[in-house]
């Protein structure tokens, strides 16, 4: 039975799309639900996978093609079987690991995330890997994702290197699996000819003459064999070598100016390029200021001396200080529904929910992953919370679901020793507020001098949308429920 192979119906609004990339070939024998070709539209990717097992008879349109909604794009028979090549029946033995060949391909790719980068290979082509080794690393400019190895073998061809730009389910490598890393080539033996036997004797002296060893002749002849000519072009070669040094001329001033500086120019990453733009435009398309205040610390501080060991204990996780800040804030919020707000075209949006985003620092730069209405979270959940997303962060697994959304942000540059700073918005967010280093600092109480540990607070804001009134009262309002904790459990 012959089916068609169609272009999936386009979303609403998309008139064509383009055939992105072809993962089979007119007589490959395929598998129910295998990826067949990516059509790519101004907005996503889509897959087309085989509806049975079956051969591919015919593709009528190929990659680059333009194609509408629905469009044949191929003839696929089902339950067939794929001819044998004529010359299959007198390949040799070995050609049985062509039959085993995998294809390492990049992972769907997440919603919105059009294309992204090949960041590293953890392996060379002729490497023996095993089962869920990680083989590559691919990176968007939010997440990062690991390619595993689908089987032990060894790595055929690497199609895509470091840097290279490619598309959901496309093809970036091979592994042939079952294989093992092959054994030094033999010769045969119109090949396996002696060094002295490669050139004649009169040859041999030539080379000796001019100082030229075999290594430095390709020979021309059969089985490599070294004629007079050979020897006269590789001395001819070897003498404008020698005659025009312009290259290393022209590095060696460079290297004398530099002394023992230098410098390493590196590509930049997909996520620095998207942070490096997200906060150019949040300071060119916003209104931002920012205000401070701060913070007493000692009763936090003493109620966790308190009860550290117990909550610990009780709820299989540590009492950091990163509770007591959510909790403020979106108790705050709830005060200021103008801060939870966000500015859409010429519209306001109030959010009746509390996402809040958590600036995390991984090693590919920061991230603001989301707790999920930690408004309805008890101190326990939001600090286990906020460990699986540094973990993942640190470890790049965080997901597209865990990276979108948040209503307002939270970033604790105490933790490096910051003591102030003035943070940026995270669009579309209208505001963030900055935590940082608590520090012994001599404070008046009551006429008299005492040593608190104190912390800054800054919170930058959309002027457009947060006057400086609401601003304040919002900062305060967290002042005193951290200087007075029991307010935050009894909701005052």
């Amino acid at each position: 039975m012959t089916t068609e192979i169609k272009v999936p119906v386009l979303p609403e609004s998309v008139a064509d799309a383009t055939v992105a990339t072809w993962h089979v070939q007119a007589g490959d024998k395929v598998s129910r639900d295998q990826i067949l070709v990516d059509i790519e539209t101004d907005k996503v990717v889509l897959e087309v996978p085989a509806t049975a097992d079956g051969v591919i008879t015919e593709i009528s349109e190929q990659e680059g093609a333009t194609v509408l909604g629905e469009q044949v794009l191929a003839l696929f028979k089902e339950g067939g079987a794929a001819e044998a090549a004529p010359a299959a029946a007198a390949a040799p033995a070995a050609s049985t690991d062509a039959a085993k060949v995998i294809d390492i391909v990049v992972p769907v790719l997440p919603e919105s995330v059009a294309d992204a980068t090949v960041a590293g290979w953890h392996v060379a082509e002729g490497d023996t890997v095993t089962v869920d080794q990680n083989l590559v690393d691919i990176e968007t400019d939010k997440v990062v994702l690991e390619v595993v190895a689908q089987a032990n073998g060894v790595i055929g061809k690497i199609i895509h290197a470091e840097g290279d730009t490619v598309l959901g389910d496309q093809v970036i490598g091979q592994l042939n699996a079952g294989a093992s890393a092959p054994a030094a080539a033999v010769a045969s033996p119109e090949e396996a000819i002696s060094s002295d036997e490669l050139a004649s004797p009169s040859v041999r002296r030539l080379m000796t003459e001019k100082g030229i060893s075999a290594s430095e002749v390709k020979g021309s002849g059969k089985g490599g064999r070294i004629s007079k000519e050979d020897v006269e072009a590789a001395i001819a070669n070897k003498t404008a070598a020698k005659a025009a040094p312009a290259p290393a001329a022209k590095a060696a001033p460079v290297a004398q100016d530099l002394g023992e500086r230098s410098q390493k120019r590196v590509p930049m990453t997909r996520l620095r390029k998207t942070i490096a733009t997200r906060l150019l435009e949040a300071k060119n398309s916003t209104a931002m200021l920012t205000t401070f205040n701060e913070v007493n610390m000692k009763p936090i501080m003493d109620l966790r001396k308190q009860y550290k060991d117990l909550f610990e204990k009780t709820h299989d996780t540590r009492l950091g200080f990163m509770s007591f800040y959510v909790k403020a804030v979106t108790e705050a919020l709830k005060r200021y529904p103008a801060v939870n707000a966000s500015i859409d075209g010429d519209d306001i949006v109030y959010h009746n929910f509390f996402d809040i985003s958590i600036a995390v620092s991984t090693p590919r730069g920061l991230v603001t992953p989301v707790l999920r209405d930690a408004d309805q979270m008890s101190m326990a959940g939001i600090e286990n919370g906020i460990r699986d997303l540094a973990i993942k962060g640190r470890d790049g697994k965080l997901t597209m679901d865990e990276m979108q959304g948040g209503n307002f942000t939270i970033t604790n540059g105490g933790v490096f020793g910051s003591l102030i700073s003035t943070p940026i918005l995270n669009l579309p967010q209208a505001g963030i507020l900055g935590m940082h280093k608590i520090q012994d600092r001599p404070m008046a109480v009551n006429g008299k001098v005492e040593i608190l540990p104190m912390m800054y607070l800054a919170l930058s804001y959309d002027h457009r949308l947060i006057d400086g009134k609401e601003s304040v009262g919002f900062l305060v309002t967290i002042k005193e429920l951290l200087e007075d904790p029991t307010r935050l459990l009894l909701e005052l």
